[in-house]
């Protein structure tokens, strides 16, 4: 894979921040450096599932193989690190939570607000239910055409971030889209999860630099 030596990459970031695509405190990547909490947990597509409870009219479960049988779409976004790295343009398959629910196969209760995202290892992240519905949020399970690697998230990954033709989405730094990801629980009321707990922003939009609570 060609790599940018550094004058292209500050001449590449320095267009990106002309189109007005790099949030503040940002800076261009050309890797994609592997950040997260606990080691990378193994996966059996026989016992794997995906599980939808909380404030919805009908608790749901797929396997895997039901899972990859779910309306699927695809998106590019930038994507943005709290460690304050961006990268851009880049591609992402998967499943929309929005599909899901236009489509009936999930129906939240109509008090439902907030989506909590329960992953391996016991690890949570929340966002607004608004917000998990935007075209800018996907359950992914593959990146750049391939599967997503085990150390970014396989088999499945919530991943959030900017689409170049949307610029009115909320846009949440990545840590908000859990890795390994194992179900959704709809609430009524918020929750912190895991980072959140530890001291990160509740919110965390990138234009408003949103890191630390």
């Amino acid at each position: 894979m060609f790599l940018f030596q550094e004058p292209d990459r500050r001449k590449e970031e320095a267009r990106i921040r002309q189109e007005g695509r790099l949030p503040p405190g940002q800076a261009l990547t050309v890797k994609f450096p592997v950040l997260h909490y606990g080691s990378v947990p193994p996966f059996n597509p026989v016992t794997w599932n995906f599980r939808v409870w909380g404030a919805v009219e009908e608790e749901v479960t797929w396997t895997w193989e039901e899972f990859n049988q779910l309306p699927r779409t695809r998106a590019v976004m930038d994507i943005h690190c709290v460690t304050r790295w961006s990268k851009f343009d880049t591609a992402w398959e998967g499943v929309s939570v929005r599909t899901l629910l236009e489509t009936g196969r999930i129906k939240p209760k109509p008090e439902a607000r907030f989506v909590m995202q329960h992953a391996e290892h016991g690890f949570t992240a929340n966002l607004p239910l608004e917000v998990l519905l935007q075209e800018n949020f996907l359950l992914a399970t593959h990146y750049e055409g391939e599967p997503i690697t085990p150390e970014h998230g396989y088999p499945l990954r919530g991943v959030v971030g900017a689409l170049r033709e949307k610029t009115d989405l909320e846009t949440p730094y990545l840590w908000k889209g859990a890795k390994w990801l194992r179900g959704l629980e709809f609430m009524t009321a918020d929750r912190r999860g895991f980072w959140e707990q530890a001291g990160y922003h509740n919110r965390a939009d990138v234009w408003k630099e949103e890191r630390y609570g």
